[in-house]
């Protein structure tokens, strides 16, 4: 049975063999609390929001959760194995 530290509270599959931590608010924001994360959903994370709006608005896994664009990427993650990896391009500039 998984623990939670096994499962990414971003997309809530089972972490794989790469892991990494994000900072829920910005280390230059004053951030120390961390999650780990697969890397595609911390990329995804970084690709959408700046280290402002990120300590401003999206500073928990409940607030990304939330956005649009990180809902439907969570939906096109299901059922993909745990160490998949694919591009993540930024959708809009910082």
């Amino acid at each position: 049975m998984d623990s939670q530290a096994d499962i990414c509270p971003l997309c809530g599959r089972p972490l794989g063999r790469r892991r990494e931590r994000h900072h829920l608010v910005p280390r230059l924001k004053g951030g120390r609390e961390t999650v780990l994360l697969h890397p595609i959903c911390h990329r995804k994370i970084h690709t959408l929001f700046s280290e402002a709006q990120l300590a401003r608005s999206y500073a928990s896994v409940a607030a990304l959760r939330e956005h649009p664009e990180v809902d439907r990427f969570v939906r096109w993650l299901d059922g993909k194995p745990p160490d998949f990896h694919a591009s993540t391009r930024p959708r809009r500039s910082r």
